[in-house]
């Protein structure tokens, strides 16, 4: 089982700036893919960015604004925003992929809420 804790969201104005953070813990693989998804309201979950053996991986819509790293050693990930946007606004999850026991699993954290707004 994997369990992951994440932090950081708040209220912010635009053009301002949030780091998130995401720490996993648990029985992990090596092998893992760790990233950021988000959810406005009446909106579907949708990817920001993630982050495969030093590959990032953003969304078009964050492009230039938002940088995500990792800390292996921690087993977290980080999501930088910069430049945020009322259309940022949402509740961000963290995503976690593994492949353990022959087999890739996945494991998502309870959200944390982000907000633009002036």
């Amino acid at each position: 089982q994997v369990q992951l804790v994440e932090s950081g969201g708040g209220l912010v104005q635009p053009g301002g700036s949030l780091r998130l953070s995401c720490s996993a813990s648990g029985s992990l693989s090596s092998i893992y893919v760790m990233g950021w998804y988000r959810q406005a309201p009446g909106k579907q979950r949708e990817l920001v960015a993630t982050e495969t053996s030093g590959r990032p991986n953003y969304a078009d819509s964050v492009k230039g604004r938002f940088t995500i790293s990792r800390d292996n050693a921690k087993n977290t990930v980080y999501l930088q925003m910069n430049g945020l946007k009322p259309e940022d606004t949402a509740v961000y999850y963290c995503n976690f992929k593994h492949f353990y026991a022959l087999k890739w699993a996945e494991y998502w954290g309870r959200g944390t809420q982000v907000t633009v707004s002036s």
